[in-house]
């Protein structure tokens, strides 16, 4: 009975110290470790298998509004860079120079890709002759680098895996409904299969993206109150496209620049995932983004015919849709509990001699380690519809702890109160200035998250100045 405890014990409490818990939550779910460079992890097989599930349904939802995969080079020349001043000024102290090539000195420096905007305007300046050839919509798959000073399991590291779309149009209302879209395809992906409700809005001029007419965001709160930086879309306008040339001959037998896109998820979702549905006991997986859904654990397999039923419960599963899988090592039942509560398996199936000859089974919930018996017969139907149950309820359990952390201040004593005592989201009138934003990081620590799309008037003048306020602003302290 030690060693079923034994996993638990090893977490120290989120109460108590929520980054230690964070860390070993990572560490005893085995879904990562650090190595011998600085900032760089290794992403061990249930972490991958995390990455894969997500990579699988976004590449989906992707390729429904017709985006294409592709690959650029992993290498960007420092002439290719240095074209769009803005973009390399925002990039420029987290950039990784490589200056040889074996024994010899390359006669230019090209640096490890932070992100690819450059490549592809490169290409599309070679490819894109015509409005025909227009709408492009390509997205990458494949890993970046940037020099970070502080860095933290999947939520911050030097090298990180993600999607970066690019896309260009023949017009700038073509380029912002992209932007829009893509947006809402990330908020969606979010909300539906990570259950993790999620504010959609744009980023100040302060906070956009390097080189970017406009960047949007979705902003998700942590356990903890802090925010996380979920998604981000951007528009390019055509700055992008007069630095690198890219013109095509439009309908008018006139040329004229393209305007972009620019759109990218990271593996920093995994860490979301963690720190909005974790507990001390370990992960919480949504069952839709689960590798595993369903654990089937025989009890006193040792039995005759115990673990050749469970194996039959697995395989009708199977067939039903559920991804699942029988723990038949050689461990106790009771590790075996704590191991898949600890691995954010969100449903556990218990079969003993008792249950076969009653004909049913135990069901174990992750999220609230409720137990229900269920009839062997009614499996196939019961365990797919308890699954849709849990994902709701985890959804509607983090959207209730968000709104419940969620504060309105209309005075900077009240903004450094809440702050100070009241972790999360912080609603507050602005009045537009930069001045006022980079006060209020100033004074309290807290940034500007968003601009929501859904505005509300608050108070009629901003939270820091005190004159006439032009748009409400989510501000909160981040990851």
């Amino acid at each position: 009975m030690a060693d079923d405890k034994k996993l638990v014990k090893e977490i120290t409490s989120m109460d108590e110290d929520f980054a230690q818990w964070y860390t070993d939550i990572v560490k005893k779910a085995e879904l990562c470790d650090y190595t011998s460079v600085k900032g760089f992890m290794v992403i061990k097989p249930a972490g991958y298998a995390l990455w894969e599930a997500i990579q699988k349904d976004l590449d989906q939802r992707f390729k429904a509004t017709g985006v294409q995969n592709c690959y650029m080079p992993l290498m960007i020349p420092e002439s290719l860079l240095q074209k769009e001043k803005d973009h390399v000024e925002g990039f420029a102290p987290e950039v990784a120079w490589v200056t040889e090539g074996g024994y010899e000195k390359l006669p230019e420096r090209c640096c490890i890709r932070p992100t690819s905007e450059t490549l592809f305007c490169d290409y599309y300046a070679k490819t894109v002759k015509s409005y025909r050839d227009l709408p492009q919509l390509l997205n990458q798959w494949c890993s970046v680098v940037r020099w970070e000073k502080t860095t933290r399991p999947f939520l911050r590291t030097r090298e990180f895996l993600w999607q970066e779309g690019h896309t260009v149009h023949a017009t700038a209302e073509e380029a912002e409904e992209r932007t829009i879209q893509m947006l809402n395809v990330y908020a969606d992906f979010l909300e539906e299969d990570l259950a993790i409700p999620v504010i959609r809005g744009q980023k100040t001029e302060k906070e956009k993206f390097a080189g970017a007419a406009a960047t949007y965001t979705v902003e998700s709160l942590m356990h903890d109150g802090k925010a996380l930086q979920s998604g981000t879309s951007h528009n390019f306008g055509d700055g992008f496209a007069r630095a690198f040339g890219m013109q095509f001959q439009d309908k008018d037998n006139q040329l004229k620049y393209m305007y972009q896109t620019s759109w990218g998820m990271t593996t920093r979702v995994i860490g979301a995932l963690i720190m909005v549905h974790g507990d001390d006991s370990g992960l919480k997986l949504p069952p839709h983004i689960a590798p595993t859904q369903v654990v089937v654990v025989p009890i006193q397999m040792n039995k005759e015919g115990v673990l050749d039923r469970a194996g039959e419960i697995a395989d009708r599963l199977r067939k039903a849709g559920v991804r699942v899988k029988v723990d038949d090592t050689d461990r106790r039942p009771g590790f075996k509990f704590a191991d898949s509560e600890m691995r954010g398996i969100p449903l556990r199936i218990e079969i003993g001699p008792k249950d076969i000859e009653a004909g049913q089974c135990v069901l174990v919930r992750r999220d609230t380690h409720e137990k229900t018996a269920a009839s062997l017969a009614e499996l196939e139907k019961e365990v797919p519809e308890l699954l849709e149950r849990i994902q709701g309820d985890m959804f509607r359990r983090a959207e209730a702890h968000r709104d419940a952390h969620t504060y309105d201040v209309t005075t900077m004593d009240e903004f450094a109160e809440t702050v100070k005592n009241r972790p999360g989201f912080i609603r507050a009138m602005w009045c537009g200035s930069r001045e006022c934003e980079e006060k209020i990081k100033e004074m309290t620590g807290a940034t500007s998250r968003c601009i929501p799309f859904k505005q509300e008037k608050i108070a009629d003048r901003c939270v820091c100045c005190g004159k006439p306020a032009s748009k409400m602003v989510y501000w909160g302290i981040a990851y």
